[in-house]
């Protein structure tokens, strides 16, 4: 997978901005120093401050007409992120300065380093776990403060504890077993058939708490998409103008304004999201312009994560809306009705429960013109898209979780990516079939399942994991990271 006895060297910095840091790591890495930078390094191993970290105000030599200031950060092993001595060279300087430095290292005998490579290292040198290691891409890849909130619990090691501690539960059943088989001769039980039932259910129920309780990663992986849809004059296009914060899409009093799909992005409470007002759907389309807008809303509209479907409160007639509605097939929908303002509060009211009456939902009474219910509109946007990520799946588990759900930190939460849900889905079938196992008197395949469900959950954060499994998790890092 990696060379750990190179040094290598790598920019951390982001290319947005102005100081450049740039990273090296492995045996040679005060030599390689001091052969670019000014004054000398001079470490004396052993010494009581040898674990702190060391900042050096200096200047880094680039080639023999170059010289810039610069400030070296040095962390010795093994205290340092990868275990082996570490320094960070910060520098203000353009891209082709930058470029010169790193020629000018990688021709000493630096090697660039891979994807990830740092973090693989902190994780073979046992500072990190494997679900750790994940959580430093998550954080860096992070696009709303949801996955941030989530990628920072997997840092903090929550998930290594959970999985610990279960680990050590299967362990003693699994010793309680076997002491049994190896002493089958003679007259002692080291743990009842009852009892070990009743073990391996608890372990069985905290393992699907963990998957029913979590956050899955590939849901806040990209941005979600909430679409606008209704019949067109709805009012859609003013809402998208009013929820975005500025005027993208075309509003006029002329039906069939919008053609194609206009985006925009919004900034929630908790995340954002792409959202997207297409064509108004028609009831039947008459021309093959209107068939193919109509198609191309369909289709986006049902591989959007919520639905705002709009609904004229002003009109008379709402036979349209509902042929509409049938249209389409949502995850979620969010019901509003539009253009509240052009109605009387008493009339408005009205309008609202015969809306609710007639589509069998709850309407959401709006106006893009004073901006009545918009906030609310924008805040049931933000905890549906919550709910999806943490994959509620009931009126009664929202209630129950409602003020988790209204925290961007979510602390109760343990953050999973696919790699450990597989894992903890196939402890919690090797388990259950070794209760069947179990009951049926067959205490050697118990044990033997056991084993297969201790295995899966320790694939999570141990350092026994296929290389080519390590390869595919670092090989989604950025360089320098």
């Amino acid at each position: 997978m990696y060379n750990l006895n190179d040094t290598i060297v790598a920019v951390s910095s982001p290319t947005s901005g102005q100081r450049v840091i740039v990273r090296i790591s492995g045996a040679d890495t005060i030599k390689k120093i001091n052969q670019i930078f000014r004054p000398l390094i001079d470490v004396k191993r052993g010494t009581r401050d040898e674990g702190g970290v060391s900042l050096v105000t200096g200047s880094v030599v680039i080639d023999k007409e170059l010289k810039i200031d610069a400030r070296l950060y040095l962390f010795l092993a093994p205290h340092s992120y990868t275990g082996d001595d570490v320094a960070e060279i910060h520098i203000y300087a353009n891209l082709s300065v930058t470029k010169s430095l790193l020629e000018s290292l990688l021709s000493k005998g630096l090697r660039m380093a891979g994807p990830g490579e740092f973090t693989a290292r902190a994780y073979l040198a046992g500072k990190i776990d494997l679900a750790q290691a994940e959580a430093v891409n998550e954080i860096i890849t992070s696009s709303n403060k949801f996955q941030l909130a989530a990628a920072e619990r997997l840092l903090s090691g929550r998930l290594a504890e959970t999985t610990e501690k279960i680990r050590s539960q299967l362990m003693d059943c699994i010793s309680l077993i076997e002491a049994g088989l190896d002493f089958s001769g003679e007259d002692i039980e080291f743990i009842t058939q009852q009892e070990a039932v009743e073990r391996l259910d608890e372990i069985k129920s905290e393992l699907e708490r963990l998957l029913s309780g979590s956050i899955s990663y590939e849901s806040v992986v990209d941005l979600p998409a909430v679409g606008i849809a209704g019949a067109s004059g709805a009012g859609k296009s003013r809402l998208l103008n009013k929820l975005a914060g500025y005027e993208r899409s075309i509003v006029s009093a002329q039906r069939k304004t919008t053609r194609d799909v206009l985006t925009s992005l919004l900034t929630l409470r908790h995340c954002e999201c792409v959202l997207f007002d297409c064509a108004g759907l028609i009831a039947a389309p008459d021309n093959i312009l209107d068939v193919l807008s109509q198609q191309a809303a369909v289709e986006s509209l049902q591989n959007s994560s919520v639905v705002v479907f709009c609904v004229d409160a002003s009109k008379k007639n709402w036979s349209e809306d509902v042929t509409i509605r049938e249209l389409i097939e949502p995850k979620t929908l969010i019901p509003v009705a539009t253009k509240c303002d052009l109605l009387s509060e008493e009339m408005s009211a009205n309008r609202v429960t015969e809306l609710n009456k007639l589509f069998n939902v709850e309407f959401l009474p709006t106006s893009a013109e004073t901006g009545v219910g918009l906030e609310q509109l924008r805040d049931t946007i933000d905890k549906k898209l919550i709910e999806q990520a943490l994959g509620v799946g009931s009126e009664g588990q929202v209630a129950e979780r409602g003020l988790r759900l209204s925290s961007a930190e979510c602390p109760s939460a343990v953050a999973l990516t696919a790699r450990h849900r597989q894992a903890v889905t196939e402890a919690i079938e090797n388990i259950s079939e070794s209760i069947s196992e179990l009951k049926a008197g067959n205490e050697e395949v118990t044990a033997m399942m056991l084993r297969a469900a201790y295995q899966a959950i320790s694939g999570i954060e141990q350092q026994h994991v296929d290389e080519e499994i390590l390869e595919r998790i670092f090989s989604r890092f950025c360089i320098g990271k």
